[in-house]
């Protein structure tokens, strides 16, 4: 640790007892406004003002009308949390502690985007006062948080990092459309660059995190944590796609060959899909980067990318494979795709591989139809250049490519394979339906 930080304006190193704290959370996305609703239920009643900032005029409009369309936080709740949200930077001044929650991409090329990293710290930075606390919450390489963030902070407060101001990092954990592993039921990491900033982060934190913290001992492990986890999740998801490949050219049911094997007390209950998201198909990615930076190239990191980012074209592929097997021609083949977002239950489509398996389909001069019941149309539509249609819209079909699990979809299973003519096939990618509604008459495939 570093000599002791001493803030200008402290709090009682006891659960809801902050009373001289005023905490913005910086980007109300997925992250962001969970603990922003949480903060404001468990502090300001105690005397703490919470501010959640977000530079979407958008996404502030519709939270003050109420709603949350990420579906995280339900419209009771945020009515009853008293949460103040705005888009206006100034009211940030006079702030004691942020907690930065935007989101870090990938751009193209596969590089870590610091890009709305940069832009919080020039927004927090002219409005940064002495004693001042930054807690990280964003995904980032080992080092980014004091190397990268700390200096620009600095660079646009004036103030010296480490003794005008403090860092931590505390890594975010929530799994979006989750509803049991919540916030308050995941132990939360925290660190910090000195005792005093790690005291501060111990009180906010423990009074809406339920399970209790663990303490890293330095910022760089709970950076080194975070991109661990979704890179050890990626690679075992690589394994189980891999197999399933494998295992298709064998003519084996990969889901069979994984009950069997579960039986076993230590084999790992993972499967194989689509590996999208802002965390397991993003987090290696800041790893990797990092290691190349000290001239050592990950290849097991790698290798297990480029299986993740290549299923996609493997499932579009194959729908046109057993088409063809049909008698059926791509080219006049009446496909449909269900699900566009990057997981089932969630509205969100940024970073989803279904596009993917639509880009490649099409390689093939097959015109799919799209049908998501919670994707946006203006953002489908901006996003990945698609159109969206109807589910109704989607019968007499040729094949149907099941491509995401919507509890709306897999609800009625038998009607949902009725939209699939005799003869025809279905994709069924993540082996969600039933095998004994899908009649002799069509053809299933499943990774």
């Amino acid at each position: 640790m570093n000599a002791p930080f001493q803030p200008s304006t402290g709090i009682s190193d006891v659960p809801h007892a902050q009373q001289r704290e005023r905490i913005v959370v910086v980007g109300l996305g997925y992250v962001g406004l969970p603990v922003a609703v949480a903060l404001a239920e468990r502090l300001r009643p105690h005397g703490t003002d919470v501010i959640g900032f977000d530079i979407s005029e958008h996404r502030i409009r519709t939270l003050r009308d109420g709603h949350d369309f990420t579906r995280e936080i339900d419209d009771a709740r945020l009515a009853a949390c008293g949460l103040d949200v705005t888009d206006d930077a100034d009211s940030l001044i006079g702030a004691t502690a942020f907690i930065v929650t935007v989101p870090t991409p990938i751009t193209e090329e596969r590089r870590p985007d610091l890009t709305p990293l940069r832009k919080a710290c020039e927004t927090i930075g002219p409005r940064l006062q002495k004693g001042g606390l930054v807690v990280f919450e964003s995904t980032v390489f080992p080092g980014a948080t004091e190397e990268y963030c700390g200096p620009l902070l600095a660079e646009h407060s004036r103030l010296k990092q480490g003794e005008d101001f403090a860092l931590g990092y505390s890594p975010e954990r929530i799994n979006p459309g989750d509803t049991v592993h919540r916030l308050e039921t995941i132990t939360k990491i925290i660190a910090a660059e000195n005792d005093d900033a790690l005291a501060r982060m111990r009180a906010i934190y423990s009074a809406i995190v339920d399970v209790g913290l663990h303490e890293a001992p330095s910022i760089k492990v709970a950076e080194a944590a975070k991109v661990i986890e979704n890179t050890q999740r990626d690679l075992n998801i690589a394994l189980m796609n891999e197999i399933a490949l494998i295992f298709d050219r064998m003519d084996i049911r990969t889901s069979d060959v994984l009950a069997a094997a579960g039986t076993k007390w230590n084999f790992l209950p993972f499967t194989p899909g689509l590996v999208g998201g802002h965390c397991i198909g993003v987090d290696p990615y800041y790893l990797t980067a990092a290691a190349e930076r000290l001239d050592y190239r990950p290849e097991v990191i790698l290798a297990g990318r480029r299986i993740n980012d290549s299923m996609g074209e493997a499932v579009a592929q194959k729908t046109v494979k057993l088409l063809a097997a049909q008698g059926i021609s791509p080219c006049n083949a009446r496909v449909g795709v269900l699900g566009l977002t990057f997981k089932e239950d969630v509205p969100d489509i940024r970073n989803s591989k279904v596009p993917d398996i639509i880009a490649e389909l099409r390689e093939y001069g097959v015109d799919p139809m799209i049908a998501d019941p919670l994707a946006s149309s203006e953002e489908t539509s901006r996003e990945y250049g698609l159109e969206l249609t109807p589910c109704d819209d989607l019968s007499e079909l040729d094949a149907l490519i099941l491509a995401v699990n919507h509890k709306e979809y897999i609800a009625d299973q038998t009607a949902l394979v009725r939209r699939v003519k005799e003869g025809g096939v279905i994709v069924d990618v993540k082996s969600a339906l039933n095998r004994e509604v899908v009649p002799d008459t069509l053809t299933y495939w499943s990774l």
